[in-house]
């Protein structure tokens, strides 16, 4: 009897199995996400952001005037309607409470779960699309530090003194009923209002927009996804909580975080990685006894 041992051939470049951890996801360039860890992350991100956002609320008399400039730039678009517009939806209760209440929620409840449908439909897409969220929402706080704006819900004599004269606009988040206010309880106190340019609404919103249109299958969730960003402009305007402007500034930090993702961003986008196998460790071994079969070699 002979026996010949085969060695093992060389396995391709792959992901060890030993350095995985549960709840994983591997892309195709063999990196792992981790929906516990992404959690993890955005929650630390947002609280991050909200910290910076809200510890300094800006000079309320710099936001006047800035507010002033961005209506004087408005009139010179021909873009300065948004007191009309309101004055016309005022009109409809129904459709002022559907605005504050599609403003004080939708913007986390459909991104968070555009994020989740990226994770596990298009997981190699997802690193990408989240470093633009990242990068689009962190970018704003640069706008809101170096140019606090007053909402036109603010732009009344009976808020600040300095207001020159009362502009028309309505707080329907105080007025009507929402899930929340600025002007109650604990957001009056630790939010900061002057945090207007850009519109993260509308940032978050066209990038909800920009990631399923590609992915979705129906015809009818590509218009939803197209309809979202517009309904969220139209939102912000008739509930006064900001300009069109913002609504152009939200879209652009979002157009530069997609490039920045989008150069800088590696994972999911490398060379396809073969999935790791277990490896047999047991030689294999050819038994000869068998007669008519000759032993490799013995000849």
């Amino acid at each position: 009897m002979s026996v010949v041992e085969q060695d093992e051939p060389t396995p391709p470049s792959s992901v060890p199995l030993h350095r995985r951890l549960p709840g994983g996801r591997t892309l195709r360039d063999g990196r792992r996400l981790y929906w516990w860890g992404e959690i993890i992350a955005v929650l630390a991100f947002y609280g991050v952001y909200t910290f910076i956002r809200n510890l300094h609320h800006g000079n309320p008399q710099e936001a006047y005037e800035h507010a002033l400039d961005v209506i004087r730039w408005q009139k010179t678009l021909g873009i300065n309607h948004e007191q009309a517009i309101q004055a016309w939806a005022l009109g409809s209760r129904t459709f002022i409470i559907a605005a504050n209440y599609f403003y004080g929620s939708l913007h986390f409840i459909v991104t968070g779960g555009v994020m989740v449908y990226l994770y596990r439909k298009w997981t190699n897409d997802y690193p990408r699309w989240r470093n633009t969220l990242g990068i689009a929402t962190g970018l704003a706080l640069i706008g809101f530090a170096f140019f606090p704006l007053l909402p036109p819900r603010l732009l009344d004599p009976h808020t600040y003194a300095f207001v020159s004269h009362d502009f028309g606009f309505v707080d329907t988040l105080a007025k009507d009923p929402a899930f929340w206010s600025f002007n109650s309880g604990a957001v009056s106190k630790i939010s900061n209002q002057f945090a207007a340019m850009p519109s993260v609404h509308c940032a978050w919103a066209l990038w909800c927009a920009c990631a399923l249109v590609p992915r979705v299958k129906h015809v009818w969730a590509k218009v939803l996804a197209v309809v979202y960003p517009i309904t969220t402009v139209t939102v912000i305007v008739v509930t006064a909580n900001h300009y069109f402007l913002d609504a152009v500034g939200g879209f652009f930090v979002f157009g530069v975080g997609y490039v920045t993702a989008r150069i800088f961003t590696r994972a999911g986008r490398g060379p396809a990685v073969a999935t790791a196998v277990t490896p047999t460790s047991t030689p294999v071994s050819l038994l000869t006894d068998s007669p008519g079969v000759p032993a490799p070699g013995s000849q």
